[in-house]
């Protein structure tokens, strides 16, 4: 049996979390190559999404992806702005955060993995080529500006987000 879109996203995101546990494997302390690299695949992530998956479905249901898109994509741009500040331990207790909604919500039974799947078939295979020959996003350094985390937390907020909120809530 092949690969489902489905499958080859939710692997993705296992690939993704296991970089950004062992980021955090050190108590009190984060591995920065681990990071670099959970950084690097995750905007990799996105950017399949937005670039490919979106646009695919789009072309078969520019209604319906339409609709669902949206939420979506400010959840991605909240992530991705999460990405240019210095890694803390509080800044990547928010990313774990929405990035658990997040997945959820693609990954869930009749959630935006099984609506893409759905709507791209017959395309699967081409699909999946082009994803796994998607380029890595070329990332710089995190920004040590205090400008940088604002601008997250603003982008946070739009996608529904708190930072405070959600660094306050005990583990």
């Amino acid at each position: 049996m092949s690969e489902t879109l489905h499958q080859f996203f939710e692997n993705d995101h296992r690939q993704i979390d296991l970089f950004l546990k062992k980021a955090l494997k050190q108590p009190g302390g984060i591995e920065l190559n681990y990071y670099h690299q959970f950084r690097s695949r995750l905007l990799r992530h996105i950017k399949m999404e937005e670039k490919l998956l979106f646009p695919t479905a789009k072309k078969v249901n520019p209604e319906l992806i339409t609709e669902l898109i949206p939420k979506y994509r400010l959840d991605h741009g909240a992530i991705t702005a999460l990405m240019v500040p210095v890694p803390t331990l509080s800044l990547l207790k928010v990313i774990r955060y929405i990035l658990k909604n997040h997945n959820i919500a693609e990954e869930e039974t009749g959630g935006l993995y099984d609506i893409c799947e759905s709507l791209t078939q017959g395309q699967t295979q081409q699909l999946l080529e082009e994803l796994r020959a998607t380029k890595e996003v070329p990332v710089h350094p995190p920004n040590t500006i205090p400008l940088a985390l604002e601008a997250a937390k603003r982008a946070l907020l739009r996608a529904g987000y708190d930072y405070d909120e959600i660094v306050s809530i005990a583990e």
